[in-house]
This record gives structure tokens, C-alpha cells and sequence, in this order.
């Protein structure tokens, strides 16, 4: 038997039945006092069986860097379609489309972009995640399969989290480093903005990549030395980053898995830029530990990834990054209260919650090495 086959149970009297009634939905329309909220209801439930489409319009408007020729000025149809392959028609579609979800404005000439559609070219690395959804939402496909633990796709995206032997592949780690060094600029300029380094006198990134956060915190406060440390496979393009941005006399690189690795010391400040939640809690648990015992007495440790609302789910959190790291195959989105016991359990204390003004980049917790 099938859970369409199930029986529907029995059910009691409630404001909720009264709602989803047909009767009291064909009702409430013709109520001028309730009809607004029965819109409202209405264009977010459309917005919920939409959604996917929605998605796709975003993708194909970046593939075709639609918004990107509109920074030049408008355009009609027939000029986007050139050298897409694409006739102007169905272009005169997708661009409607586009307006509808505010990206673009429709204009005397065509088409211009909109508020939205510049501040998604002005967001680092959006449009990268934007190009490699499709991977995450070939898992999604059957989300039944996703929630009984099926094998997925995005799992081999990003093999990394299953440990350094798995991610020594150059061409895989060229791929997932990209993709993490674009949206790590942004994580940065957040993470920066809400907890102040300035006087850390050696800040060791674990899991930093090709070093976008170092290089940020470098050229913002010019004392603190910088270490870096991940997977030999990025560790080259991390010292090419540092050494561009001009501080390779103040930062070092080491290669290793904090799996398999002890953590270098001497630092008074570690950092973890979303790593937590692509590694189970075993996994977690033993990473802080390790940070822990690399810590002098009073030393820092930073968190900086997205979470998810506890008590009171999130979209960022709750409706996407959780799903996210279920098709990673490892990990999970946690709350700021699940870190914080995770943190107290590794013998951390004065856990602090700096917030964020941007829960879909990130949100910051420290802590401090108990003596």
C-alpha cells in the first residue's frame, strides 16, 4: 500500500479545517474585509507551486547573461535572442517572465534591468550557485528519495567532506573550489562586519579554501598573522590568492584533513567559515575538540555559516541550506542553540551570538576555550 492508498485520518473541529475548506475559500473572496487576505494567501501559495519555474527563468535569464547585455541599456526581444539560438519569441517570453519576477522592467525599447537584477550581478559568487543548482535540484526531483537517504548527485559535487583521499581529484577540486572562492567573498564581508579580529594576533582559517576569507581580513586589519589550512588540493591556489593580495609576508599555508591531521598551533583565533554544517555532529564534535586543544587558554574560536531558526524555522535556514546538505550526503543546517551546545560540549564557554543583517550568507557565533 501506498501513502496515497492510506486512509486519511480522523480529524476533529479546528480553525485549520474550517480554512481549507472549499466552501469557506469561495466565501471569503466575495468578503471585502477578508478578500485581501485571501489574495495574499492565494499569490504565496501560487509563488510555493511556481517555485521551481521561477527557478528555472532565473537560470536560464543568467546562462544567457541577459541581465548583464541589459547593463548597457535597453533591448528589445529580437536584439537578446542574437546569438542565443533562440528565437526572439520565446526570448519575448522568458524576458516576460523576468519581469514578473523583478529582474527586469519592460521599457519603450524592450527591456531594462531592474533594481533586483543588478543587485544579483552586484552579489559575489550568486551567480555561480545559480549555474550549479540544477545539480541540487536533480536531486530534488523525487524528494521523497532525497528524505529516505537515497544517493545523490550533489554528493559527489562536493567530495571534500568525506575526507582528504576523496578530494584528490584536481579537476574536482578546481570545480568545488570556484565555486566556494566566489561565494566566500560575500561570507567574508559579513563575518568581518559583524565580529571585529583586529586584535587576534594569528588567525588560523580551517577549512579556508583558496583563502578569501584570509585574503579579506588581511587587507582590512593589517597585525594579525594568517594561517590557512585545508586539503592539498586547494592549498596552492590559497598561497597564489594571499600572495596577490599582497600579504604572503604575513600569511601561511598548510596542507592537511582535519580528519586525519592534528591542527597547527599557535594561533589565539581559529576560524571555521561553513564548514560545520557540511560534517555530521561525530564529525564536529571531533573538530572542535582538536580546535580546542590547538587553542591556548582564552583562545577564540569563530563560526560563520547559515542556520537554521531552531524554534522558528528560516526560508535560508529551514527551507533551503537544510535540504542542501541533505543532498550533500553529510552535514546538516543547525540552529545558533545547536552549535552553542556543540561549542560548550568541546569545553568552550562565553558563547556570543553576533547575529547577521543576511541569514542566506551567514551568521556568526564566537566562543572562548574554557581554561
Amino acid at each position: 500500500m501506498t501513502l496515497a492508498d492510506a486512509a486519511p485520518p480522523k480529524r476533529g473541529w479546528s480553525i485549520a479545517h474550517l480554512i481549507a475548506s472549499p466552501r469557506f475559500q469561495s466565501s471569503v473572496a466575495r468578503i471585502p474585509v477578508l478578500r485581501r487576505l485571501a489574495r495574499r494567501d492565494g499569490d504565496a501559495l501560487m509563488d510555493l507551486v511556481a517555485g521551481f519555474v521561477h527557478s528555472q527563468i532565473l537560470l536560464a535569464v543568467v546562462e544567457l547573461q541577459l541581465l548583464h547585455r541589459l547593463m548597457d541599456g535597453p533591448a528589445d526581444a529580437p536584439d537578446l535572442a542574437a546569438g542565443t539560438g533562440i528565437d526572439a519569441r520565446r526570448i519575448a517570453i522568458l524576458c516576460d517572465g523576468a519581469v514578473a519576477l523583478g529582474l527586469m522592467r519592460r521599457a519603450r525599447r524592450g527591456y531594462r534591468i531592474a533594481r533586483r537584477g543588478a543587485a544579483l550581478l552586484g552579489v559575489p559568487g550568486l551567480e555561480g550557485m545559480i549555474r550549479h543548482h540544477p545539480v541540487l535540484y536533480r536531486d530534488m526531483a523525487d524528494p521523497l528519495a532525497l528524505l529516505r537517504g537515497g544517493e545523490t548527485e550533489l554528493s559527489r559535487f562536493w567530495p571534500y567532506v568525506f575526507g582528504a583521499g576523496a578530494a584528490e581529484d584536481p579537476a574536482t577540486a578546481e570545480r568545488y573550489s570556484r565555486l566556494m572562492s566566489d561565494s566566500q567573498i560575500l561570507v567574508a564581508e559579513e563575518t568581518l562586519a559583524r565580529i571585529d579580529l583586529s586584535d587576534a594576533t594569528e588567525v588560523l582559517d580551517v577549512g579556508g579554501g583558496t583563502g578569501a576569507f584570509l585574503a579579506a581580513l588581511g587587507q582590512r586589519h593589517p597585525h594579525p598573522r594568517l594561517h590557512l589550512f585545508d586539503l592539498p588540493a586547494v592549498v596552492a591556489q590559497a598561497e597564489a590568492r594571499l600572495a596577490h593580495a599582497g600579504l604572503a609576508g604575513r600569511a601561511h599555508v598548510t596542507a592537511g584533513s582535519f580528519r586525519d591531521d592534528p591542527l597547527p598551533k599557535g594561533a589565539d583565533t581559529i576560524t571555521l567559515n561553513r564548514v560545520l554544517y557540511d560534517h555530521a555532529d561525530e564529525t564536529v564534535a571531533a573538530l572542535l575538540s582538536a580546535i580546542r586543544a590547538a587553542l591556548p587558554p582564552g583562545g577564540r574560536v569563530v563560526v560563520s555559516e547559515p542556520m537554521t531558526g531552531g524554534v522558528s524555522p528560516n526560508r535560508s535556514g529551514n527551507a533551503y541550506f537544510a535540504f542542501y546538505t541533505l543532498a550533500m550526503g553529510t552535514g546538516r543546517a543547525r540552529s545558533p542553540d545547536e552549535i552553542a551546545k556543540l561549542l560548550k560540549a568541546a569545553g568552550f564557554e562565553a558563547v556570543r551570538d553576533h547575529g547577521t543583517s543576511r541569514p542566506f550568507v551567514t551568521h556568526v557565533l564566537s566562543a572562548r576555550r574554557k581554561d
